[in-house]
């Protein structure tokens, strides 16, 4: 049996485990490297570790010092197990957005949270990023980690995750399969296996900018690339490295979540969403292989970190990924239409001469032609009779914002969610957006709702 003198000795070293279920019908084999089993439960483990050693190296971080990071959580929960042992204290900053187990993992390591909205424009002060490098400035003995452009986070997966794959498949491997987050995972890893002729592939959410999305929200935590539509300069970080990855798969949300949860039901593997994408783009891979072939994907942590999301049923059902157990469902009694869409910044005059009739959803503004229908960024709801109304009694209005008298964000339920449990939970009598995968499908009057339970639904 191994004995370590810390906890930290057993960072790394993670096991490789063969999927057996799931891959049925696929002649390639597939493993995953369950990064979970790092002490700190995640693969951020590994760069947590390398990142502080690299900074008590170069004297930037010093005996009493603070340890400061801007993260999704992971990496803060491995800088806070470090920081423990160590004597450092953690600061960590984090958007509103994640888990709220993660949220009472740092706490337990005794890190002080700090949390900050998740919908910020990149150069804005309250940026998760900024936030955190403006905390280590003002902080005496602060040190920002900067896992997005500090080079000791790929370094440590060249010099350590790669190899142990390269050797636990006997060299046998051909596909390297991870997410794209601060890209230091794939980066790494993918550069020393690229030196043995190993194909490396991004798996990447659908709307992530990484593989050519458009940057609209997605639900699926630590991967990919938001971007907010106010962000002037976008930048990518320096610890990810493009020219290693030989192609992406683009996974919808819907594709990773049910993922994770057949790992867990048919593999007995409790991981994460970001495991989930990274197992979808492995079973793609795999599908286009023979026999010879060996696909390995890197699942970054636990899934003991999002329970209540990815395992939660009405989590789930809320969003219109999952069906309730029994009907009638939303979906029974929503008319078949789509979501009439106008983005914020357009005119009531435009709104009018596209949407002469009925209730219009406002969105936040993308580059993209085509307005964005995630849920997050529904930013209002204007009805047209309405707007015809004021444009009727002040002729000047008609080119106003339409955003300007957009009521509030709608209340949301899923499409597949039990008719009567939707309509008990909602609390106001404003229209109701009906969610797929996350995403609005249509807008309706709470009346529609009411009218299907009187109908029997």
């Amino acid at each position: 049996m191994t004995v370590h003198e810390s906890v930290l000795d057993a960072v790394g070293g993670t096991p490789l485990f063969r999927l057996n279920r799931i891959t049925a019908g696929l002649t390639a084999a597939v493993y995953v490297k369950v990064e979970f089993a790092n002490p700190g439960g995640s693969v951020k483990d590994r760069a947590a570790l390398a990142m502080v050693r690299e900074a008590e190296r170069l004297g930037d971080l010093q005996p009493g010092g603070v340890i400061v990071e801007g993260t999704s959580g992971n990496t803060g929960i491995g800088l806070a197990m470090v920081g423990a042992l160590h004597g450092y204290r953690t600061i960590v900053v984090v958007p509103d957005t994640i888990a709220r187990e993660k949220i009472a993992l740092l706490r337990a390591y005794g890190a002080q949270v700090v949390p900050t909205s998740g919908k910020l424009p990149r150069d804005h002060p309250a940026h998760v990023n900024n936030m955190a490098r403006r905390i280590a400035a003002e902080t005496p003995g602060g040190w920002h980690a900067n896992q997005y452009d500090n080079p000791a986070n790929p370094r440590i997966h060249e010099l350590t995750t790669g190899p142990e794959i390269w050797e636990q498949t006997g060299g046998r491997i051909t596909h390297l399969v991870a997410g794209v987050g601060t890209g230091g995972t794939i980066s790494g890893t993918g550069r020393y296996l690229k030196q043995h002729g190993v194909s490396v592939v991004g798996a990447d959410p659908a709307t992530s900018v990484y593989s050519g999305g458009d940057g609209s929200p997605y639900f699926v935590e630590s991967i990919g690339h938001f971007v907010h539509p106010a962000t002037v300069t976008d930048t990518w970080p320096l610890s990810y490295d493009q020219g290693v990855i030989d192609r992406f798969e683009r996974i919808p949300d819907r594709e990773s979540l049910l993922t994770t949860r057949r790992l867990a039901r048919e593999e007995g593997l409790l991981v994460g969403g970001s495991a989930g994408t990274a197992v979808a783009a492995a079973l793609r891979v795999a599908a286009e292989l023979g026999p010879e072939h060996l696909v390995v994907a890197i699942l970054p942590d636990s899934g003991r970190s999002y329970l209540s999301k990815y395992f939660d049923d009405d989590w789930m059902t809320r969003l219109g990924f999952l069906d309730a157990a029994d009907g009638p469902y939303v979906r029974d009694v929503v008319p078949e239409r789509g979501l009439a869409v106008a983005h914020s910044g357009h005119t009531v005059a435009a709104v009018l001469d596209t949407r002469p009739e009925g209730l219009v959803a406002v969105v936040t503004p993308r580059k993209s032609d085509d307005p964005t229908r995630s849920a997050p960024e529904v930013l209002g709801v204007v009805d047209a009779a309405a707007l015809h109304a004021l444009v009727a009694a002040d002729p000047g209005r008609a080119d106003d914002d339409v955003a300007v008298h957009a009521g509030p964000a709608p209340a949301a339920v899923g499409a597949g969610e039990n008719l009567a449990e939707a309509r008990g939970r909602l609390t106001d009598e404003g229209p109701v957006l009906v969610l797929v995968d996350g995403r609005a499908v249509t807008l309706v009057p709470r009346s529609a709702l009411e009218q299907g339970l009187a109908a029997g639904g």
